[in-house]
């Protein structure tokens, strides 16, 4: 009897032991995880907030620019672009842009379908697929940003095959040289903290490129007057940019510390002071101040501090953003008044001129003299304006060359302007759908 009781006694025992097993071999595998949790915490919120910059602030700010009868495509084509560029990051754009680098050019396959990451990703603290999903986030802004371009012309099945190669052929390489420990970082030093060159440049010179392959509007005089149908989507659209590329420039330090918060201040007082600005030059041309114009004085300040933000201090950051104002200002009169070259939405002038200047201008920025963190190792005030000036030249030659090719490669198949009838009412049958649109 006292036998059976022992071994009664031993079996719950061992019973007992193996209900804790699993959380033994679970804090094991914690353990052995190098992630910080808070670290990943604040780059997955940051992701979320960011695509507040995607969908809908872009959508509201482009849909609210254009005419009435314009709204419903231009909002299909952001949401559009944005779903069918997601896939493809998945598939084959991450491992294009960050997979392991191979000859500084492009990365290579190993993370294709997301199918070889690591438990953490280089030079953070955070898992590879939460980076993954966070960098997908600029993929997705830089083609919907290209959106505004070709407002009231372009076909939808064109501008979702053109968005397609675009990402690929473009948008990353570029990533991968600046980003993925590709040549222009690890040759020239090339510095961009969130964008500014990577995002910014490239599509404004690609916007700049397909204007001028797809020609003005009809109306092009008219169009460039208005400052379109709806004010009051385009400033909310705005605000959720704003509050969307603060995420994207806290999140782009991959920890939640001082660098994120820096990066947070200096983003939100350069947006703010070029908002004003803007409005200020109004009032000095003698035009009446108003949302749409506030709205791209906003656009204009995240632009230019993109490269830099949590390289400088405050106070640089309020110069930026007045020089990030008077630049794209004084950029769209040249390119649409002067050069009549119809850049619907004035995407390379918001984004494209003032991504450049702060490239540019981070080489001068980053000096401790103007309240900057320093240059990296190996670098000086010489070096770091060559990298910025040769990122700044490649980045915008590539972009140019690669955007004229694909654009006109997916127009063999693709034609890239809807008819003349279809244009003066607005219509495009592709992205309102076959029922709405009743020819005569």
């Amino acid at each position: 009897m006292n036998e059976s009781l022992r071994m009664r006694a031993a079996k719950a025992l061992m019973w007992i032991a193996g209900l804790g097993l699993p959380a033994l071999a679970h804090a094991q595998d914690a353990a052995l995880d190098p992630a910080d949790s808070g670290d990943t915490a604040w780059l997955l919120a940051a992701t979320l907030l960011g695509l507040l910059l995607v969908l809908p602030g872009l959508a509201l700010f482009n849909a609210g620019r254009a005419r009435a009868q314009s709204l419903a495509s231009v909002m299909t084509q952001t949401a559009a672009v944005v779903a069918l560029v997601s896939v493809l990051w998945i598939v084959v754009g991450y491992t294009l842009a960050f997979g392991t680098v191979s000859n500084g050019w492009l990365g290579s396959g190993n993370a294709w379908m997301l199918i070889d990451l690591g438990n953490v990703r280089q030079d953070t603290l955070v898992p590879e697929s939460a980076y993954a999903l966070f960098e997908m986030v600029f993929a997705l802004v830089a083609p919907a940003l290209l959106v505004g371009a070709w407002v009231d012309r372009a076909r939808f099945g064109w501008v979702i095959g053109f968005a397609a190669l675009w990402s690929l052929i473009v948008y990353a390489p570029i990533a991968h040289w600046v980003w993925g420990g590709g040549w222009l970082a690890t040759r020239l030093g090339t510095v961009d903290y969130a964008g500014g060159l990577v995002v910014h440049v490239s599509a404004g010179v690609s916007a700049l490129v397909v204007a001028l392959l797809l020609g003005r509007r009809e109306r092009f005089a008219t169009a460039v007057a208005s400052t379109g149908s709806s004010p009051l989507l385009t400033i909310t659209g705005a605000a959720l940019v704003w509050a969307g590329s603060l995420a994207l420039a806290g999140g782009s330090a991959f920890a939640a510390g001082d660098d994120a918060a820096m990066a947070l201040v200096n983003t939100h007082v350069a947006a703010a002071v070029a908002a004003l600005a803007w409005l200020l030059l109004d009032r000095l041309k003698g035009a009446k101040p108003g949302p749409t114009g506030l709205a791209r004085g906003v656009v204009a300040g995240l632009a230019i501090v993109a490269p830099a933000a949590a390289y400088i201090s405050p106070g640089m950051a309020v110069v930026l953003g007045i020089l990030g104002a008077v630049l794209a200002k004084g950029a769209a009169r040249v390119v649409q008044g002067h050069l009549q070259i119809d850049d619907s939405l004035g995407v390379f002038a918001g984004h494209g001129v003032t991504g450049a200047a702060g490239t540019v201008l981070t080489a001068l920025v980053l000096n401790p003299a103007f309240g900057g963190t320093g240059y990296g190792p190996g670098m000086d005030l010489a070096h770091q304006v060559v990298g910025q000036v040769v990122g700044v030249v490649t980045v915008a030659a590539w972009s140019a060359i690669a955007t004229a090719i694909a654009a006109l490669m997916v127009s063999m198949a693709l034609p890239m302007r809807v008819t003349r009838e279809d244009e003066l009412a607005g219509l495009d049958k592709a992205s309102h759908g076959e029922d709405a649109y009743q020819p005569d």
